[in-house]
């Protein structure tokens, strides 16, 4: 298949109760009007009868949540394969490095998915400082008129520092969506300058300078090597008493224990929408705690968000059967620095 001679023929991998969800009818409608779609069901595995039939047939892999993993034996059985679209974020825990030695492109929709995270965030952040969290669950338990900013720790969002660690795509778009607000604005990220952090609408500082700065935290950087406990017992003892943590990118990026410890004490708030392990076993105080909302890591693309995600993917298809230049390309050197 050459991108101007014939339309290529695409193979879905994927978990299969997603697809209803990720391409509604006239996004099938789309992807059947680019490509030849071998089988409208997606394979869930590479390793069985059907997978033998379509891999050899593949010039593109339309891949979502829940594919297996692409790897060298894999790509032995898919020789014209020329591009690997993830419908959905990360393309570390599917695709191995393989594909990039073997010229295949890579493209991920994360930035489609950062859309709604941001916006959850943003929404977070809001009610956080309107301590609705906590708020909530004493008005359910007393039932009757208090004086509230007496009830909780400092009430409202007026004049509010909020810090932002991580300028990645989430943390930049969570940047923009708060300039409307009446906050300082703080980012911490050793990649970028100050310059930089002025340009995005925040003063760019030092991670533990802005930990002891912050009313609120939002943590937007990638999961790496370097920075898995990134808040460890020390940095979160730099937050200042009554702070909020809101995390909804990876849990590996704090202590668990350290963080539970400091919840369970009451000296900060948290919003929580990953964790490590992804589920907390039943008898964590987490659940639990007046102080901490955890939610169970919805703030990507769920449900109609996701078809963002198959949008975005068929742009990418679309670019590519034109032999155009591809907007979401994953290049082998991003990998040692991205989620």
């Amino acid at each position: 298949m050459t991108p101007q001679s014939a339309r290529p023929t695409v193979v879905l991998a994927m978990a299969p109760a997603l697809t209803p969800d990720l391409f509604s009818p006239a996004l099938r409608e789309r992807l059947e009007k680019l490509a030849s779609v071998a089988d409208p069901e997606p394979l869930t595995r590479f390793d069985d009868a059907r997978a033998a039939r379509l891999l050899p047939r593949a010039d593109v892999l339309l891949t979502g949540w829940g594919c297996p993993r692409i790897d060298a034996a894999v790509l032995d059985h898919a020789p014209r394969l020329r591009a690997i679209l993830h419908a959905a974020g990360t393309v570390k825990g599917h695709v191995a490095e393989d594909a990039w030695a073997r010229g295949v492109r890579v493209c991920s929709a994360a930035a489609a998915n950062a859309v709604p995270v941001a916006e959850y965030t943003v929404a977070a952040i809001l009610l956080a400082g309107k301590r609705a969290f906590r708020l909530q669950r004493l008005y359910r338990d007393l039932r009757g008129f208090r004086l509230w900013p007496n009830e909780v720790p400092p009430l409202g969002n007026l004049g509010r520092t909020v810090g932002i660690v991580g300028a990645s795509r989430i943390g930049r778009l969570v940047l923009e969506r708060l300039r409307p607000f009446d906050f300082v604005r703080l980012l911490a990220d050793p990649t970028i300058d100050p310059a930089d952090a002025r340009a995005l609408g925040a003063e760019g500082v030092p991670l533990d300078d802005l930990l002891r700065r912050a009313d609120i935290v939002s943590l937007h950087a990638p999961l790496l090597p370097e920075t898995h406990g990134l808040l460890d017992r020390r940095r979160l003892g730099l937050l200042r008493d009554g702070a909020v943590l809101i995390n909804t990118a990876r849990g590996g990026l704090v202590d668990g224990d350290a963080l539970t410890e400091a919840l369970v004490a009451g000296r900060i708030d948290a919003v929580i929408d990953t964790t490590e392990p992804e589920i907390l076993p039943a008898d964590s105080p987490l659940y639990e705690l007046p102080n901490v909302f955890l939610t169970p890591h919805i703030a990507g693309a769920m449900g109609a968000e996701t078809q963002r995600l198959a949008a975005l993917a068929l742009d990418e298809l679309e670019r590519f059967t034109r032999g155009e230049a591809l907007h979401h390309e994953v290049l082998r050197e991003d990998l040692a620095r991205i989620a």
